[in-house]
């Protein structure tokens, strides 16, 4: 089946027959060898809205299909996953449209069954696979205690073994939140950090006076004027993305901070998916070793860190 043909299955909505319709839009979309972006929006503007007027086995069928998409719609992935595990599982454990973040959010949501389909993904991330383990150690004993029990209801189980999940997952956030912060610092230093540093990047970036976004950007990274305004001469803008990854900023916080001191660079689509693409692609560590190496020049320490009236989209990026 062509992109044509999946279009055309969009086209042709019909609100009676939105669980054919439903399953006829995964299917066509699963056979492109490639969808582009367009495609991926179009399945999701389409099946999203019909979520809740189709059926379990509807459901199921999608998920397992999308399970094995190359190219899944990560909204529709996501809507999914965080259903019953009768429908998510085989998204869980296989589907590539969910990152980390998403995993353990959803064991956060869901606890014991999602976390045992997560587990079974080939290369999970170790720390989530402990994770995972943490859950199997603390669901187990209940769960055989209570095989025996003539006593105790199947109901009464469950509480325990929701009870048991949803601490495990505390647990689970935690220690998520541990990996990715840097060392040394507590989370609510971390984002208050990353919030002052930001909301001044973006105030002096949009003043348009170039030395007062150095001054904030040298005081955010705790570098000296001198090197941040030698290296901010760069026409490349790959110096601002590492750092703007040492300081933790979103991706489209950073894409705003690096349009305003680079204008000229995002004159189309194309330039500002690539932009995306490499800061995704950008790590934390890498980013950091590359700024460490950042030191003015002889010449360049002399200066003092006046503003030189100049603003940051001139000389060089005159056509901001």
């Amino acid at each position: 089946m062509s992109s044509s043909d999946f279009r055309h299955i969009t086209i042709k909505s019909d609100a009676k027959k939105a669980e054919r319709l439903f399953r006829a839009a995964v299917t066509a979309f699963c056979s492109l060898t490639r969808p582009s972006r367009r495609e991926i929006v179009q399945l999701e503007d389409l099946a999203l809205p019909l979520f809740d007027e189709v059926s379990v086995e509807a459901k199921r069928y999608v998920a397992a299909a999308l399970s094995e998409c190359a190219w899944p719609p990560p909204a529709l992935v996501l809507r999914l996953a965080d259903e019953s595990i009768d429908i998510a599982a085989p998204l869980l454990m296989r589907s590539r449209a969910l990152t980390d973040i998403d995993l353990i959010a959803l064991i956060a949501r869901h606890g014991y069954g999602h976390a045992r389909a997560i587990g079974r993904r080939p290369g999970l991330n170790p720390a989530i696979a402990r994770l995972v383990a943490v859950l199997e150690r603390k669901v187990a004993p209940l769960r055989q205690s209570d095989t025996g029990a003539a006593d105790r209801s199947h109901a009464a189980a469950n509480v325990h073994l929701e009870t048991a999940a949803g601490s495990a997952a505390d647990d689970a956030r935690t220690r998520l939140r541990a990996m990715m912060r840097p060392a040394a610092a507590t989370p609510s230093a971390t984002r208050e950090r990353t919030r002052t540093s930001y909301d001044r990047l973006r105030e002096t970036v949009l003043s348009g006076h170039a030395a007062f976004f150095q001054t904030a950007l040298a005081d955010a990274l705790a570098k000296d004027f001198a090197a941040i305004r030698e290296i901010s001469a760069d026409p490349s803008y790959a110096w601002l993305l590492d750092a703007l990854r040492v300081l933790d900023v979103s991706d489209e916080k950073a894409f705003l901070v690096t349009a305003a001191y680079y204008p000229a660079h995002f004159g189309d689509l194309q330039s500002i998916r690539l932009f995306l693409l490499r800061y995704a692609s950008l790590g934390r560590e890498d980013a950091l070793q590359r700024i460490g190496r950042w030191q003015p020049s002889a010449q360049s320490a002399r200066l003092a860190p006046a503003d030189d009236g100049g603003n940051a989209a001139s000389g060089r990026r005159a056509a901001g």
